[in-house]
């Protein structure tokens, strides 16, 4: 019997538990994957310790990679033998085996390795959608990525720098600026020592940036704003140091008419069409080696524990897998 990591209650890395699984026979519109890797995401330690709720028992993990290994009845998008790759939900990544539908999978190039795509998908369709649609970068934009160092802003660094952006990233140690430059980083500002929105007008002679890309949120958000030119657009995509305050629309006509967003990758991947046009400009960055993918940490999936463990203490850098 395949075995997979579930939690039956919340709390440290102890509660994740490597459990026999049945796996059905796969129902219409679903595929069974035999996974090659599993990613690992700060998103998965909020769903372990109950930040972000889930119904128990449950599986737990958002990304992977394998090979189809049956199809339910109706399903055109996969082939039996396929290389496939997937973020979001359902829930349960963590798994040997596991069912999953099908229109949520994306064929996996023979170029990209399965432990590539298992550590990419989440963070680099995350990437994908804020550069190339919500706001769409063009050569020339000035844009301002916080936290560059970190799993999503070293693939949007790469990438914006590949399209002819001037990227300006934020970090909070040395350490990370280093990381920041080698991934596209033109101008890196370590915001534990310096004012990040007068060094952003510095660096654009008092212009400010066209974007402003913060998965940061509290922390930044203000200075984020003032760091816009007239007319720019601020997309807050993430909170790590805590929720956005609530915002006085009449301060973004008061800051030059400023556009303000709040997305989230499963709006812009909802629609087939549109996961299966931002997965083809992913793996075309990836496979030009434009962007680059670096998995730092391999784990068995059984040892999931001490992979949380590790990545709760800081202890690990780019991106982490988890192998069945």
């Amino acid at each position: 019997m395949p075995k997979a990591i579930r939690i039956h209650r919340t709390g440290g890395p102890e509660v994740l538990s490597w459990d026999a699984v049945e796996v059905p026979a796969p129902g219409p519109g679903e595929a069974t994957v035999r996974q090659a890797a599993v990613g690992l995401n700060f998103i998965d330690v909020y769903h372990r310790n109950g930040l972000y709720p889930l119904p128990l028992p449950s599986g737990i993990g958002l990304e992977g990679s394998g090979v189809v290994e049956a199809i339910g009845a109706g399903v055109t998008e996969v082939a039996v033998g396929d290389r496939v790759a997937y973020a979001g939900v359902p829930i349960g990544a963590y798994a040997e085996v596991r069912n999953i539908p099908a229109h949520r999978l994306l064929k996996l190039p023979d170029a990209v390795a399965f432990n590539t795509g298992a550590a990419m998908m989440l963070q680099g369709l995350t990437a994908a959608y804020l550069l190339r649609r919500t706001y769409a970068v063009q050569p020339g934009d000035a844009v301002l990525i916080h936290a560059a160092a970190g799993g999503v802003g070293l693939v949007a660094c790469q990438w914006a720098r590949a399209i002819g952006a001037l990227v300006i990233g934020t970090v909070g140690s040395d350490a990370k600026a280093e990381i920041a430059r080698a991934h596209g980083c033109h101008h890196v500002i370590n915001y534990s020592r310096e004012n990040f929105t007068e060094q952003v007008r510095a660096i654009t002679g008092g212009a400010g940036v066209n974007v402003v890309y913060d998965g940061v949120g509290k922390d930044t958000f203000t200075g984020s704003l003032d760091s816009l030119r007239p007319m720019g657009m601020m997309v807050s995509y993430g909170n790590a140091s805590g929720p956005v305050p609530p915002i006085d629309l009449l301060q973004l006509s008061q800051r030059g008419s400023l556009f303000i967003t709040r997305p989230s990758l499963m709006h812009y991947t909802a629609k087939r069409d549109d996961l299966v046009a931002l997965g083809a400009e992913l793996f075309a960055q990836v496979v030009a080696g434009t962007v680059r993918i670096e998995v730092n940490q391999t784990y068995a999936l059984s040892d999931a524990s001490q992979a949380h463990r590790d990545l709760e203490g800081r202890k690990t850098t780019g991106s982490t897998i988890l192998i069945p």
